[in-house]
């Protein structure tokens, strides 16, 4: 009898402090959806002109880690890299058959979590 009772006191034990994981992974998973997701950064590469500039290449260089992302631009010339460290510096560029535009830098001290920068290469 006192076997059993024992077995019972610790399954019920077990039973509490497994619930008492599931809130607390349930509540972290709630936070983390709260939390803020990164920066944003979108734009367009356009001519001097202000034309579009479809299928251009536009380069994100992490400062810190030196890896590169890529976005091919879409037909408005439309460019987005999403989810970036808000305490990192990058580089972007553009790219269109050969024609590069100069490098610009998002600062991490820059605090804005969605920024718009247009992209302009000289095509000839």
């Amino acid at each position: 009898m006192k076997r059993s009772v024992l077995v019972m006191v610790a399954m019920a034990t077990l039973v509490t402090a497994g619930a008492a994981q599931l809130a607390f992974l349930s509540s972290t998973v709630v936070a983390d959806k709260n939390q803020d997701q990164g920066r944003n950064v979108t734009g367009q590469v356009m001519t001097k002109a202000e034309a579009p500039l479809p299928d251009a290449v536009v380069y994100l260089k992490n400062t810190k880690t030196l890896t590169i992302k890529s976005f091919i631009t879409e037909k408005d010339g439309g460019y987005r890299f999403h989810g970036l460290s808000p305490n990192i510096d990058y580089e972007i560029y553009a790219d269109y058959q050969g024609q590069k535009s100069p490098t610009k830098t998002i600062s991490s001290f820059d605090n804005r979590n969605n920024i718009t920068l247009n992209i302009r290469i000289d095509t000839k």
